[in-house]
Parts: C-alpha cells; sequence; structure tokens
C-alpha cells in the first residue's frame, strides 16, 4: 500500500496532485490544522507534529511519497522573502530523517520548481532537462537551492527517490488572489469585470503554458517512471505547445465573444523574462504525454470558473 502527503494542497497545483491521486486510487494523509507559513517558529511545531503522524500512517504501508507544492514566491520576490521556504523545506527533510519508520521504507519526494524561472536567460532554441540553468531572479536562484537540499537528502538517504519537476506556465481554476501571477487567471478576470489588462512583454512573446491537473498527472507519472537512484532526477512539465501573447488574446476574444481592454507597457520584470520559450522533455517520446487539455478548452474552463466565482461574490 502506498501513502502520499501533498504539501501545499490548498494551492492550484497541490490541489490538481490531490484529485490525480484520489483518481488513482491513493490513500492519502491529511493534516490535521493547515501549516502557518508566515510563522516560522509555529510552523516549525507544526511540521514536526505533522511527520511525526505521517510516519505513525506510514508504518501500516508498504510505501511512501511527498509532493511538495508549497511556497508564496513569485518572480518579483526578494531573496529575503523567499528565505523562509527554504527553511521549511530543510525543516521537513531533516524531520523525515528523523524517524526510523519512515527511513526504513521506500519512500520519494517530487518538487514542484519553476523552468520558467530556472531558463529565464536561455538561449537555446528548444529547452530541455540537458539545458543549462540561467536564472536571473532570486526567486530563481532559490528554486535551485531548494532542489539542491533535496538532491541532497537523496544522496544521503538510499532508500529514498526524489523528482524534480521544473514546470512551464501552470494555469487554471482556483489561483489565488493574493498571488501576483498568472496571467491567463489575470486576463479572464479582468474581462469578467470589465477592466483593462495591464501586459508587460511584447504581443509575440511565446510561453508554454500548462494545465495543473496536466501539470499533476504529469508528475505523477514521471515520480513513478523513476527507478531507484542516488540523485534527484529533474523532469521538464510542460505541454510543449508554445504560445504567444497575441495568440492567447484571441482565444479570449473568441470565447468572452468581446475584444479585451488591453494595457501593454514595461516594468521592471519585463526585462527578466526571455521573448521565446519552448520546452521539451527527454526523458519521454516526442506527444507521448501530449496534455489532455488543449489550451482553447483550458481558458474557457477557467472563465466558466471565474464567472461563477464571480457570482458567488469574489474568488478564491
Amino acid at each position: 500500500m502506498m501513502i502520499s502527503w501533498v504539501i501545499g494542497s490548498g494551492g492550484l497545483l497541490g490541489a490538481a496532485l490531490c484529485r490525480a491521486l484520489r483518481r488513482n486510487g491513493e490513500e492519502l494523509f491529511l493534516p490535521d490544522e493547515r501549516f502557518c507559513w508566515g510563522d516560522e517558529e509555529a510552523l516549525a511545531a507544526q511540521v514536526s507534529a505533522t511527520v511525526g503522524k505521517f510516519a505513525l500512517r506510514v508504518q501500516a504501508a508498504d510505501q511512501w511519497q511527498i509532493y511538495w507544492a508549497a511556497g508564496v514566491g513569485t518572480m518579483s520576490s526578494s531573496a529575503e522573502a523567499l528565505g523562509p521556504e527554504a527553511r521549511a523545506l530543510t525543516h521537513v527533510l531533516q524531520t523525515l530523517e528523523s524517524h526510523p519508520r519512515l527511513m526504513s521504507r521506500p519512500g520519494a519526494i517530487a518538487f514542484a520548481s519553476s523552468a520558467g524561472a530556472i531558463y529565464a536567460e536561455s538561449s537555446d532554441e528548444l529547452i530541455t532537462e540537458h539545458s543549462k540553468p540561467t536564472p536571473t531572479t532570486a526567486y530563481a536562484r532559490a528554486k535551485l537551492l531548494q532542489e539542491d537540499l533535496l538532491s541532497s537528502f537523496v544522496k544521503r538517504n538510499r532508500s529514498t527517490t526524489a523528482l524534480i519537476a521544473r514546470i512551464s506556465t501552470l494555469y487554471g481554476s482556483g489561483q489565488a488572489t493574493e498571488k501576483k501571477q498568472g496571467l491567463l487567471t489575470h486576463m479572464a478576470r479582468c474581462i469578467l469585470r470589465n477592466q483593462p489588462i495591464q501586459i508587460y512583454v511584447p504581443f509575440d512573446t511565446i510561453r508554454d503554458y500548462i494545465a495543473s491537473d496536466d501539470a499533476a498527472a504529469a508528475m505523477l507519472s514521471a515520480l513513478a517512471g523513476i527507478a531507484e537512484s542516488q540523485q534527484a532526477v529533474i523532469r521538464i512539465v510542460a505541454s510543449e505547445r508554445p504560445t504567444t501573447i497575441a495568440e492567447i488574446v484571441s482565444i479570449f476574444k473568441r470565447i468572452a465573444r468581446r475584444g479585451p481592454r488591453i494595457v501593454t507597457s514595461a516594468n521592471r520584470l519585463s526585462g527578466l523574462y526571455t521573448r521565446r520559450v519552448q520546452f521539451r522533455s527527454m526523458a519521454v517520446q516526442p506527444n507521448a504525454n501530449l496534455p489532455a487539455v488543449s489550451l482553447a478548452v483550458g481558458i474557457a474552463q477557467l472563465m466558466l470558473q471565474e464567472r461563477v466565482n464571480l457570482a458567488r461574490g469574489g474568488s478564491h
């Protein structure tokens, strides 16, 4: 029997991971309370208690999995603001190591990282797992640090394996309003409220958008496919369907049946993003894991959910 724990289950990707695990019939470990991410002292106590309870549940299982989908950082976050995330991950890994029940059973950890941030300045025409990281922000450097923490953990613990999932631009229903990222969600909310849409990059900018449910399914598949290894394995998780901002605006126009009110300008983040981003995972056969949701269908679903949220009096 496998027992799985999603850390960050309240977020966009975390919720999708929980749905995917339930569809697969996996047993989920659900903590008694939400973690206090804004209070490091309280968080440390919660982590210690929760890992202990997880270890007790694992005692009756054959294997365990943890999916790390937590974090509130964005491309604009400062190094100081990102520090607590690395310290939280460090504490989780150290606490896991302190439980013989966990370390005596086969375990796996999947870590959600950011392909867009890590390869922000890459000159590769096609970015793969073999591309060299080219971070331009504190956020990207923080992600690489967290990846290193996980790699070190795996090297120290022979019974564990790990997946580093470098995910392209994620979208889906349920993106937090306080987290200033998510162009598609921002556009949907502005259109429904008849507000102008601020876009800070040229219309020919290419991005790779993947629905949260597709990304979650890809992570589960990738983690299941990793053989025992003494290093964390990197996988690109992307739709592999590059799309321009102009194409996105056109899709929204067709769905909303009116032209979005676009305001273009530059800000301090505009130069941090490369104009053309195309991803390809070399770990799978071409087109073997095409996303189940096309971008047009995904945007239509996003618009529908945001319309429902608006009717209920706000966004989740």
